[in-house]
């Protein structure tokens, strides 16, 4: 039985255009809906839909969009930041992947990040520091989008996120909250100080956040047409620099060398859709694994909730973490099994030890690695002709590594806090490697037409929620909105599970006859848009 739709769920563009006149529980179309439309941070998605107006496309609004959030949502994302990846699906059925996943400095070493006795990295040098820090990918990332599948200039992408660093835009409340978690950390560093601080206190919600240094970084890169000062120019000696005064490890030679690249994307054919979704080192791979066993297990229509169908799906989840934590890291550094893991007798292997586990009323034997991870940007576009564009970006977490360039207005991700810090392991550090990270971007096509795209924000939950709202929509055949607001389950292999408060109680507590520690909390937080490639009429929610 269906149950009532979650009031949080968002049916409109970001800030931007309300939708009017539902029926059934489904916007009705208007003009700006045909023309396409942008969700997620909402300075992005209105200057993305500005961009669509304008007569660009998905993959223009989407660029602009990304740049505009690394200015405005700056504890999540930015240029000193990375990716994730950003999958562009044409009408023709064409799909393409830009991976900008951050590379770790050629100078790393599987053991630079020594644990303490409780398995922790000493003074979370992984996480906070000049050392946390990997070679920054957006900015090529967005160049290479722009150069492959845009219509517009790398500089006119620019311009939006020129205006507000110079002009500055408002501290949210939420913005100020981070801030003042933070301030101890970003105090410690003048580049950061000048920034977020006003008198020795961290700005406060309504002061104006400002960065004219950023402003003329980026006004350097438009004028140019090209991201390459920023890899093999003067930004490029100007960031070296820091990381040596600092006793960072990325060099001149490391930012000379990144390369954003176009890779094909990882593919499932699921009931009568195709999924697609950010290779490795993204988190695809892992929604993939999971759907693949859900198959296998002839998983499908008929009651929604139940012991069975739940713990199933909980339990496919379980076997793909295990997997994704013990074997999966950069394919170019590590011999990785991705055509075993999404081969159709590894499906029936996970489906037979999941019914294995039903039956004895048990869990599947699988281990999580306790470690945790969040912090991102979401952004899903689609323009009139039927371009879709899902793109996930970040900072890793908080801030990222919370130091800043002097001079360049630059804050930096933490990529290396991705890498597993002890040796001897595909996802160990390691020179010029990627680390594995949770975002998904994900698109899908029916009959060789792309019809939704979606991906999320928050950490570890991102796989999971893309699972969740997948098997909602396409298998359990509900409308997206109703996809969207539908309780979401985390896992990280291990026998703790967090479920969404809305969940009926006797779900969880079924879990817990069985052996499973539940707790409630949320899922990641997700937008998705929908298109009839027949008429162009568009459906979206966010969670």
């Amino acid at each position: 039985m269906s149950r009532p739709l979650d009031r949080r769920v968002f049916l409109g563009v970001a800030g931007a255009v309300a939708l009017a006149g539902c029926r059934g529980g489904l916007p009705t179309p208007t003009p700006s809906v045909r023309r396409g439309m942008v969700l997620g941070q909402p300075e992005g998605a209105k200057a993305g839909e500005e961009v669509l107006a304008a007569g660009g496309n998905a993959v223009d609004a989407a660029v602009t969009a990304a740049l505009v959030a690394g200015v405005v949502a700056v504890p999540s994302c930015g240029i000193g930041g990375y990716g994730g990846h950003l999958l562009i699906a044409s009408p023709d059925g064409r799909v393409a992947a830009i991976d900008f996943n951050s590379t770790a400095p050629a100078a790393a070493r599987p053991e630079m990040f020594p644990l303490d006795a409780k398995g922790r990295v000493k003074g979370a040098a992984n996480t906070y520091g000049w050392l946390a820090a990997g070679v920054p990918g957006t900015l090529a990332g967005m160049q290479l989008a722009l150069e492959r599948h845009g219509t517009r200039g790398f500089d006119k992408a620019l311009a939006p996120a020129i205006r507000f660093a110079r002009d500055g835009f408002p501290v949210s409340r939420r913005l100020a909250a981070a801030l003042a978690a933070s301030a101890k950390r970003l105090s410690k560093g003048p580049a950061s100080a000048k920034l977020f601080f006003d008198k020795g206190k961290p700005l406060a919600e309504g002061a104006t956040l400002r960065n004219p240094e950023l402003a003329d970084l980026l006004e350097s890169l438009a004028a140019a047409k090209s991201a390459e000062p920023f890899y093999r120019g003067a930004a490029a000696r100007q960031i070296a620099a820091a990381f040596k005064a600092n006793g960072g490890l990325v060099t001149e030679k490391d930012l000379a060398a990144y390369q954003a690249r176009e890779v094909a994307p990882l593919t499932l054919d699921w009931w009568d859709h195709t999924i697609h979704t950010a290779p490795l080192t993204a988190g695809g791979l892992t929604v993939l694994q999971a759907l693949a066993t859900l198959a296998a297990l002839r998983w499908g229509n008929g009651e929604r909730e139940g012991p069975t169908r739940t713990r199933a799906r909980l339990e496919a989840l379980r076997i793909a973490w295990h997997d994704r934590l013990r074997l999966l890291g950069d394919p170019d550094h590590a011999i990785i099994p991705v055509g075993l893991l999404l081969s159709a007798n590894y499906a029936e292997q996970s489906a037979a030890r999941v019914r294995a586990a039903l039956a004895a009323k048990r869990p599947v034997e699988a281990e999580s690695d306790g470690r945790s991870a969040g912090g991102t940007i979401h952004l899903t576009a689609v323009d009139g002709t039927g371009v879709f564009v899902a793109l996930t970006l970040t900072h890793g977490g908080g801030f990222g590594a919370q130091v800043a360039v002097p001079g360049l207005g630059l804050l930096l991700g933490h990529g290396m806090s991705r890498f597993d810090p002890r040796p001897g392991r595909p996802n160990s550090v390691g020179p010029g490697k990627r680390p594995l990270h949770n975002m998904c971007p994900t698109v899908v096509t029916r009959d060789g037409r792309p019809v939704l795209a979606l991906g999320g924000t928050g950490g570890r939950r991102i796989p999971n929620t893309v699972f969740d709202v997948l098997v909602a929509r396409l298998a359990e055949r509900r409308r997206l909105e109703e996809a969207v607001a539908a309780p979401r389950v985390h896992t990280e292999g291990g026998t703790e599970v967090t479920m969404e408060s809305a969940w009926p109680a006797v779900e969880g507590q079924r879990l817990k006859e069985v052996g499973y520690t539940v707790r409630s909390g949320p899922g990641a937080v997700l937008n998705a848009i929908e298109r009839d490639p027949g008429t162009g009429m568009l459906w979206h929610a966010a969670r």
